[in-house]
């Protein structure tokens, strides 16, 4: 096997839990093929480095092995080596997320009638 689809080979890595979206991210620009932005169908071969982001989660890995099926995470992790630098990027991310209370964390939705009415007497105060 020459290469494989970087659509199908982020799924079987477990980058992203559907195929579809794999190839959203991939058309959206989320995923960088040796520096560049690539096309879902553009084929990944052994030894390409790849820039994932997804969501808050940004990883950037040297392609090691191809895999056009989806197996279990400890196959997957087989398919390639993540960065130094990418590592210790993701920990230092962690820790901040850990010890920073995001200001819109305990808000979930709508506000309620109750969170309404509190929210006009702080108005009139």
């Amino acid at each position: 096997m020459n290469g494989v689809r970087i659509d199908k080979w982020l799924w079987a890595a477990r980058f992203f839990k559907t195929r579809s979206l794999a190839t959203d991210a991939v058309g959206g620009g989320k995923v960088k093929l040796n520096g560049a932005p690539a096309k879902p169908a553009r084929e990944v071969k052994v030894g390409d480095r790849l820039d994932v982001s997804n969501g808050e989660s940004r990883w950037q890995v040297t392609v090691l092995g191809l895999s056009e099926k989806r197996g279990p995470a400890s196959e997957a992790r087989l398919l390639y080596e993540e960065t130094p630098d990418s590592i210790a990027a993701r920990e230092a991310e962690q820790l901040r997320r850990k010890f920073t209370h995001e200001p819109a964390a305990d808000i979930h939705g709508r506000p309620t009638k109750r969170d309404r009415r509190r929210l006009g007497q702080v108005g009139r105060q």
